[in-house]
């Protein structure tokens, strides 16, 4: 393979499985090279400006998205979502690699993909996924009331003794 040159990557599209959505509902995919902050700035943006919903997608290992995800979720108050899958779960890429002399090879590989709708309109509960708008009082008490009122930890001091046998 050291002598074959990456000619063309070919992905396929993938539905999008909320269909009755509105045509200028924000679209977000993550790639490999996106940055967290970059993604947080614009899909914030988007949901405090007019979007009522707000799409992310990736395809691959693309934790992001789910983490994006989860913090948009923390930031707009009353905001839904609902993971989906594509009617098929895997994007079809295809990768053309060519050489002088030889003949050229396609690489064909199967994707995971997930789309994550965050929306401020009530969604569909019985839908596979679904999560309510989440209350995160208590965790920000926590963190005010500081250290002090949780729990102590308790030290605990362990001593290893060797008994001599004489023998």
């Amino acid at each position: 393979m050291e002598n074959y040159s990456k000619a063309r990557t070919v992905e396929q599209p993938c539905v999008c499985p909320f269909p009755d959505l509105a045509p200028d509902t924000p679209e977000i995919h993550v790639k490999d090279g996106s940055k967290i902050r970059n993604l947080l700035r614009y899909a914030l943006s988007r949901m405090e400006a007019k979007a009522r919903a707000v799409i992310f997608t990736a395809a691959g290992r693309r934790l992001k998205a789910i983490t994006c995800a989860e913090i948009v979720k923390r930031r707009v108050k009353g905001c839904t979502s609902s993971p989906s899958s594509c009617t098929a779960p895997w994007r079809r890429c295809g990768s053309r690699w060519s050489h002088r002399r030889l003949d050229s090879l396609t690489v064909s590989r199967n994707l995971p993909v997930i789309w994550i709708l965050l929306s401020k309109d009530p969604l569909d509960s019985n839908q596979p996924g679904y999560q309510a708008p989440g209350r995160y009082d208590a965790l920000s008490l926590c963190s005010q009331r500081g250290a002090s009122t949780l729990a102590p930890r308790q030290r605990v001091a362990v001593r290893v003794t060797r008994e001599r046998s004489d023998t």
